[in-house]
């Protein structure tokens, strides 16, 4: 089964961390290995198989799940969401492709060496009507070095969003995870509303986790801040990838 990386209050990327177990409803926890022996005597119902770690206060006051795991849901169920948000849509993209642009008639398009960001799509007139309403949509990529097809794919297709009213932004796979930023794509609606992608191994949707939990949106709030802040806009960033070609 999968982890997930909740959270942690360690700065140099050791423990202590949460994860959730994905497909369950159990919390891993890693922390410092309890031994005091007057510690482990007062312990109760102890069996052979279970250990004991220590994680600090803080660590479970800001990430620890409130709620139930949310269940899996279509990701049609959130359409909705993308034309109701009051103010921003923030999106993280972490996969080195998807399955959804290999099916596009851009991607042949675009394997041919032709234009593909004049395309027009209900995906940009949305954006374009609900910019126009003064709301904000805006994702920050990630990037490998070289890009993946996949990503050279976005980076050429951006303008076309760009243009539209979206504010697209780029950051190495290198520097996310130095900044220790999630390994799971994520859409953020108003800093109220989480909505967790799955994808399968061949980068198919399978569906979202959709959640208010204070916990889940202060970790995706705090990710967002993060991204935003060292990420390039998409125009500067695919023109130092083309210098390094």
């Amino acid at each position: 089964m999968t982890l997930r990386l909740i959270g942690t209050t360690s700065d140099e990327g050791d423990c202590p961390t949460l994860y959730e177990i994905e497909g369950t409803d159990d919390v891993l926890v890693q922390g410092e290995r309890e031994t005091d022996p007057g510690h482990l005597v007062q312990l109760r119902d102890v069996k052979p198989s279970e250990t004991f770690v220590r994680v600090p206060r803080s660590l479970l006051t800001r990430y620890a799940p409130r709620t139930e795991a949310p269940a899996l849901r279509p990701f049609a169920s959130i359409a909705h969401l993308f034309r109701e948000f009051r103010h921003t849509a923030w999106r993280l993209e972490t996969r080195r492709g998807y399955a959804s642009d290999r099916r596009s008639p851009k991607w042949t398009r675009w394997q041919r060496g032709e234009c593909i960001t004049d395309e027009a799509s209900g995906w940009l007139e949305n954006v374009t009507a609900q910019t126009r309403l003064g709301k904000r949509f805006a994702r920050v990529r990630l990037v490998d070095d070289p890009p993946t097809e996949g990503q050279r794919f976005l980076l050429a297709s951006a303008p076309g969003n760009v243009s539209a009213g979206e504010d697209i932004r780029n950051l190495t796979r290198a520097q996310a995870e130095r900044l220790r930023l999630p390994e799971f794509d994520f859409w953020l609606f108003d800093s109220t509303i989480v909505a967790r992608l799955v994808f399968d191994e061949g980068d198919t949707t399978l569906g979202v986790h959709v959640t208010e939990d204070p916990a889940e949106v202060l970790a995706a709030c705090q990710a967002r801040d993060a991204a935003w802040h060292h990420a390039v806009p998409t125009g500067e960033f695919a023109r130092e990838v083309a210098s390094t070609e």
